[in-house]
């Protein structure tokens, strides 16, 4: 009687239930226990392979009360470790010496299993995968105007419909979606993915896939992470270029010349995305070298831009190979964890120009968010322009400039400080003061505050005139009078407990400083 030796491969796909109706002679059917404990662990672990595995070994155990074959299960069931190994190879040898020591033909899926088996002198027959054109399910609940797609576990399937910052919820179907038809999307998508150029799995772990198929970045939710199954697919539905966005003239030339640390900022789904592929798209057609780091891997860019994913999970591992590749701009999408903002200024501290998408519902929210990652003093070295996003426009520009003096309000020369300066870029107004007071670092906004009076120095002359009698001089800085008087005069200038020169305080309206000759 011929004896075979399936390994996991052929169980799966269910090669061997095909081939067992083709043939006509007895044959018997050795099953390994490590393959049985890999297809268990496998199915433990939510994945279909291992119950597709299972089921096969039950057609099998049918077949041999029919009498159609002989079937017995075989050989030492596996460690844990060996069985968490299996990738290394520790399943696939213990496969083998089964196959060897009971004189078997090794049945198998896997190229590499075959050529090892030859080598040890094992009979071994390979059978060609069955590679079957994988559709996209997930397509038919798109149109042209649609954005994105949100199916859930008992509940109607919604699309978001219109345009990036001008959509609608609406619902794409009267029936409720069920458990199997997200497993059979999911399980559409992932053998799609495998079958097709640029479609990458970037996140899979238990409860959660994250993976970029074609223009669609899809997201699969389970237990435990969210308490029903979900499927959201979103898609750009246009690719537009900086021709097409209404630029302020400042801005377009300081894109051209000089900005080198962008930020573009806007709140979930207002089209920052487009328009840092659109800045991209510039930046590549003016001869410069452009590489993206994403996760995931969706802009919409030429293939003459490389995109990078975090490496290992890491984005600061793939900071190390940007700076050996050396691009003129990196497009830096979905800047939002520590580490992001972190690897974000030292690739800009290193020279390289940096376009980084952020999330915040206000243009100034951009920047504090940066405060607290990184020091104050480094914020405008690593950020100079600021693009707001709002309903698929850039709808706000800010330009970030160093200086030190004095904050609004603090008319005083002696709390002069380190101030960054935040300016609307059209008009060159000054919108917003960050700087450091104490500990506190604070934001404050200039558009409500009142402009202070220009001092008016014939004014400061004749009040000083009335209230000195005797020789003085003076000095203004800023709001602050600096009175030089003789020395015996000191006393009665500032008067009893500080009245006189309180007095003469609330006279100009400026503080005043009393010094000797």
């Amino acid at each position: 009687m011929k004896t075979i030796v399936p390994d996991t491969g052929v169980l799966i796909d269910g090669r061997i239930t095909q081939r067992l109706e083709q043939l006509k002679e007895p044959l018997k059917v050795l099953v390994p226990e490590s393959v049985v404990a890999e297809l268990e662990y496998q199915a433990n672990s939510g994945k279909e392979i291992g119950f597709a595995g299972l089921a096969e070994l039950k057609i099998l155990s049918e077949f041999a009360k029919e009498g159609k074959i002989e079937i017995e299960f075989v050989g030492e069931r596996p460690t844990a470790s060996e069985i968490e190994r299996a990738r290394f190879g520790e399943i696939d040898s213990k496969i083998r010496q089964v196959a060897k020591t009971r004189k078997a033909m090794l049945w198998t899926t896997d190229k590499v299993q075959s050529k090892v088996a030859e080598a040890e002198g094992i009979p071994v027959e390979y059978l060609e995968p069955i590679i079957t054109q994988a559709k996209l399910s997930l397509e038919k609940y798109f149109t042209p105007e649609t954005l994105s797609v949100h199916l859930k576990e008992g509940v109607k399937p919604k699309a978001k419909k219109g345009k990036p910052g001008n959509f609608q919820l609406v619902p794409i179907g009267q029936e409720l979606i069920n458990r199997k038809e997200i497993e059979v999307l999911m399980k559409d998508a992932v053998e799609f993915s495998k079958q097709h150029e640029k479609c990458f799995i970037e996140i899979d772990k238990r409860g959660a896939t994250v993976m970029q198929v074609k223009d669609l970045r899809i997201t699969f939710t389970r237990p435990p992470v969210s308490e029903a199954f979900e499927v959201t697919a979103v898609r750009p539905i246009a690719k537009l270029f900086l021709k097409d966005y209404v630029l302020g003239d400042k801005l377009r030339e300081r894109l051209n010349a000089q900005a080198e640390g962008i930020i573009i900022a806007g709140p979930p789904g207002s089209g920052k995305s487009t328009f840092a592929t659109a800045l991209a798209e510039h930046y590549n057609s003016q001869a410069k070298i452009v590489k993206t780091l994403e996760s995931p891997r969706d802009l919409q860019v030429s293939a003459e831009i490389t995109q990078y994913a975090p490496m290992d999970g890491k984005a600061e591992n793939t900071a190390d190979i940007l700076l050996l590749v050396r691009p003129d701009y990196t497009i830096y999408d979905e800047v939002r964890k520590t580490d992001d903002f972190l690897v974000f200024a030292d690739l800009r501290m290193a020279g390289i120009g940096m376009v980084g998408v952020v999330h915040a519902s206000k243009p100034i929210d951009a920047i504090q968010r940066f405060i607290g990652k990184i020091e104050l003093g480094m914020i405008p070295q690593v950020i100079d322009t600021i693009c707001f996003i709002e309903k698929g426009t850039v709808a706000k520009t800010f330009a970030l400039t160093f200086t030190v003096r004095p904050p609004h309000g603090m008319p005083d020369a002696d709390l002069a400080r380190p101030v960054i300066e935040v300016r609307d870029l059209e008009s060159n107004v000054l919108e917003y003061e960050i700087y450091k007071f104490g500990d506190e670092t604070v934001v404050f906004p200039l558009k409500n505050a009142k402009p202070e009076k220009k001092v008016d120095e014939r004014q400061v002359q004749k009040v000083l005139d009335r209230f000195i009698t005797g020789d003085y001089e003076y000095e203004l800085t800023g709001r602050t009078v600096h009175l030089i008087v003789p020395e015996h005069a000191i006393a009665s200038v500032i008067g009893k407990k500080g009245a006189n020169i309180m007095k003469l305080e609330k006279m100009l309206g400026l503080k005043v400083d009393v010094k000797a000759e």
